[in-house]
């Protein structure tokens, strides 16, 4: 999957990227505009929390080969978010 990563500069900051679109362009399509994407330590761990407490899986646990896992969900009121573990095994 074409995923190029935008880092604003050193350390912390508003970092992101520009990645292929999933889904139809209609509401409640996987991606379809600017989504928000959190680093979190465990990826399985986090995901399960975010089910657990409403949230749905909007687009599945998948490899960013040799960067890291990444997936998507939907809050309880539909907006679309990712988590992402860093993971340089990740395949």
């Amino acid at each position: 999957m074409p995923y190029y990563g935008c880092v604003t500069g050193e350390g912390p900051g508003i970092d992101g990227a520009i990645m292929q679109r999933h889904g139809e362009l209609a509401p409640g399509a996987p991606v379809m505009g600017a989504v928000l994407t959190m680093g979190v330590e465990d990826f399985d761990t986090t995901a399960s929390a975010i089910e657990a407490a409403g949230g749905v899986v909007a687009l599945p646990k998948h490899a960013l080969p040799g960067m890291a896992w990444q997936g998507y969900f939907l809050d309880t009121e539909g907006n679309v978010f990712g988590i992402h573990q860093p993971d340089p095994e990740a395949r």
